[in-house]
């Protein structure tokens, strides 16, 4: 495939290939008289039409309707804008389109995707400074088996791509894939790649003789024809493979491993805003959690039980988990805020997504700040709710982050009268993420992760440079600071916390060392004083 900018001579000048051929049709046809010229583009239905309950296998529908996909049905024409009226009505009709409807008129280079092919142009100057993410301060420098570290720290939150999802996530798997104390591996992908150690230490795990479970979501949009190829995989090196619940998309990012701990059965988990993906863990935000208790273990093992069709669709002790707990618990936990709220402490939620679509939770936030609710969200792409609105959403307000890596993380906030409620998880608001896929949030309870996630949110909310406000009409505004401002984006602002905790916690480890070899040569000097004659 010809590349769709052309580079003028050893310049940066660079023409599209659409242009390169429409200024030069004479040779193309020789001899005939150029009348006009128009460009326009079509774009197909990508959706997988899929019968799950009369297919018979699932893998092989799915990739019928993969070969499919390049005949699908066109959906959307765009033409060049000044496009005779009657060329534009003979396509549309050729197409099958409604004119009215499917036809948009395009002032500009079509497929701006198609951009991105600058990004790989060396000019420094024009580029962030390499980012290299750190070390988690409770892994970095410290060697032992991150179990064992689980279990005397408590949880940990993740933060990509701050903090490598190398020495986090990745280690997490290759641990558990080595210890010989580890039995089971579950372990949910939606997207993941060759890139990275994930699947390679899946296949080291069944190698090694555990039981290794792994639900690949076949439809996940664009990847199926990647994770049909894992599956294949992962199938060949002798782990259980399945793929998902029928009717249902499994979007859910959650490892669960069963290690004997002495006497017991303990069960180590992540639970993740992001995919198992070590390319996307550098260039999109996202949270994790690692840990070990009990009940939230339990609720795991509920869930896996449920993917695999070995149980009804369970009640939870502490996630919250769609289709069938997790939108019902967020509508009750914003009455409750309605209900709490008063003026002598007001209520408060703070929401970060992707996208809000779900009609019922933009309804409920309305009544939120209807009732003098203070509402913050942070969405990233597509919502429904509009701040502003004298009457309706007066104490409501929406920011969109866009900075050089891409907002990925979900976190939701609720005052709760003073006892306060903090959750991460893969689900967007979105109708579909809650009555039509598998997804999972994870309360945050202990108190010093609860801390880095208030930072998260206040960090982001009072940005000045890569945020933007939403009007009331739905359009943005770019924050601007003040000339003599020098603070600096969110993300680089949590580059910099990340950093510095790192260099405090090594800090912090070294004080530990020098005062164990002190009491270690004190107790020497005292047996060896009183060893003396």
């Amino acid at each position: 495939v010809s590349p769709r900018l052309i580079q003028v001579d050893e310049s940066y000048t660079y023409v599209t290939l659409d242009d390169l051929i429409a200024n030069n049709l004479d040779m193309l046809f020789p001899g005939m008289k150029i009348e006009s010229c128009d460009l326009f583009r079509v774009t197909r239905n990508a959706n997988l039409e899929l019968d799950q309950e009369s297919a018979n296998d699932l893998m092989e529908s799915i990739e019928t309707e993969l070969r499919e996909r390049h005949f699908a049905p066109i959906v959307r024409l765009e033409v060049s804008a000044g496009m005779n009226p009657t060329h534009r009505g003979m396509l549309a009709a050729e197409l099958g389109l409604n004119e009215e409807q499917d036809v948009f008129e395009i002032d500009r280079m079509m497929a701006l995707r198609d951009l991105f092919e600058l990004a790989t142009l060396n000019i420094p100057e024009l580029r962030d400074p390499p980012h290299y993410p750190s070390d988690h301060p409770q892994l970095a420098h410290d060697r032992r088996n991150i179990f064992h570290i689980i279990r005397e720290h408590g949880s940990l939150l993740l933060q990509h791509p701050y903090e490598s999802f190398t020495t986090t996530v990745e280690r997490f798997l290759r641990t558990a894939a080595e210890d010989p104390k580890v039995l089971a591996i579950k372990m949910t992908l939606y997207r993941t790649s060759a890139e990275g150690n994930v699947l390679d230490s899946l296949r080291k795990a069944a190698r090694n003789g555990k039981q290794v479970a792994v639900l690949v979501e076949l439809k996940a949009r664009f990847d199926e024809a990647a994770n049909i190829r894992w599956a294949r995989h992962l199938e060949q090196a002798g782990i259980h493979v399945t793929y998902g619940v029928l009717g249902l998309k499994t979007h859910s990012k959650v490892i669960m491993v069963i290690r004997k701990d002495y006497s017991q059965l303990r069960r180590y988990y992540h639970i993740g805003t992001g995919n198992y993906h070590a390319g996307t863990a550098r260039l999109y935000t996202d949270l994790g959690v690692l840990g070990c208790d009990e009940d939230t273990g339990k609720d795991l093992t509920e869930l896996f039980n449920y993917l695999t069709g070995y149980s009804p669709p369970p009640s939870y002790r502490k996630i919250l988990a769609a289709p069938y707990t997790l939108k019902q618990s967020l509508l009750e936990k914003i009455e409750r805020e309605i209900k709490l709220n008063d003026q002598s402490k007001p209520g408060h939620i703070q929401m970060k997504m992707n996208a809000l679509e779900d009609h019922d939770i933009v309804k409920a936030l309305y009544r939120a700040t209807q009732a003098g609710v203070k509402v913050e969200l942070i969405v990233r792409d597509t919502c429904r709710f509009r701040p502003g609105i004298p009457g309706l959403s007066e104490s409501g307000s929406v920011i969109s982050v866009i900075g050089r890596f891409l907002e990925h993380a979900r976190i939701s906030y609720f005052l709760n009268g003073g006892d306060e409620e903090y959750f991460i998880g893969s689900a967007d608001l979105m109708q579909r993420n809650l009555e039509k896929r598998v997804e999972v949030l994870t309360p945050v309870e202990a108190p010093a992760l609860r801390q880095e996630l208030r930072l998260i949110l206040d960090v982001q909310l009072g940005d000045k440079r890569n945020a933007w406000d939403m009007q009331p009409d739905g359009t943005y505004l770019r924050r601007q600071p003040e000339a003599d401002d020098t603070s600096l984006n969110c993300q680089e602002t949590l580059i910099g916390v990340v950093e510095r905790r790192l260099g405090a916690a090594k800090k912090h480890r070294e004080k530990r060392m020098r005062e164990k070899l002190m009491n270690h040569f004190k107790q020497r000097l005292k047996s060896s004083n009183q060893d003396q004659p």
